[in-house]
């Protein structure tokens, strides 16, 4: 899955154990109603938040997380998470003015060796 938007915020990494960090991305999506969404980036993943910075239009790659938890009172619970694996920038639209001008009408010249009486099989 993909996520379009503009970076909003760029948290620092954490270090969330000896053998586990995070940094965590914030992207707003250019809709109607625009959505806050965050996004973890884990392990060697939050390297590529470096490049980025707030307000650059971007598309990230995601997978969906789901996990089961069973609390001390035998409470099941779940909880989702939106992982990043790659950020792309999104290249700005070219302005519509750069679109090359049509050639006047007059530019073209009437065919030459046109035969009216040469069969076509065409119904017109």
């Amino acid at each position: 899955m993909e996520i379009l938007g503009r970076v909003k915020v760029i948290n620092p990494e954490q270090q969330i154990s000896a053998t586990f960090k995070k940094r965590e991305l914030v992207v707003t999506t250019d809709e109607q109603y625009p959505q806050h969404i965050m996004i973890e980036f884990t392990q060697d993943k939050t390297d590529l938040l470096n490049n980025y910075t707030p307000g650059e239009q971007v598309k990230v790659s995601i997978n969906l997380r789901g996990r089961e938890w069973v609390n001390p009172q035998g409470e099941t619970k779940y909880f989702n998470s939106i992982q990043g694996w790659r950020i792309e920038k999104m290249q700005p639209e070219a302005p519509q003015g750069n679109v090359p001008p049509m050639p006047a009408a007059d530019a073209f010249e009437p065919a030459s060796n046109f035969n009216e009486e040469e069969h076509d099989d065409l119904p017109f």
